[in-house]
């Protein structure tokens, strides 16, 4: 696991628990958009990639949504793909909604997180 992996993780940790108790709560809205930030903290590890988007497929599937499911089985192949090469779209919040390939902007609280990793 790189230096970055482990530095990173309990950030993305907190962001798959936030999107636990959300979905508990009846808040599937909510538990994405946790999803969506731990994609954004986690998707230059290839192990966190994978997991996040196994998570957002899975509330997928439970939330009766085949097209974000669908998208979602396809880009954890992606993520095992492309992310050890780092051909990654900076800032992009995984889900179906956006295209697979486009930058986002970065949320600065998400970004000092990330630059701190680096370091």
């Amino acid at each position: 696991m790189s230096s970055f992996s482990r530095r990173i993780r309990p950030h993305v940790q907190a962001e798959l628990d936030a999107a636990t108790a959300a979905e508990a709560r009846g808040e599937p809205g909510t538990a994405f958009r946790h999803l969506e930030r731990a994609h954004v903290l986690g998707q230059a590890a290839t192990g966190l990639h994978l997991r996040v988007h196994l998570r957002m497929l899975g509330l997928a599937w439970r939330q009766r949504r085949p097209a974000e499911a669908w998208a979602q089985a396809w880009r954890s192949i992606a993520a095992l793909v492309f992310t050890p090469v780092g051909l990654l779209p900076t800032g992009n919040t995984g889900g179906a909604g956006v295209s697979a390939l486009r930058p986002l902007p970065v949320d600065p609280e998400l970004g000092r997180l990330i630059d701190a990793a680096r370091r």
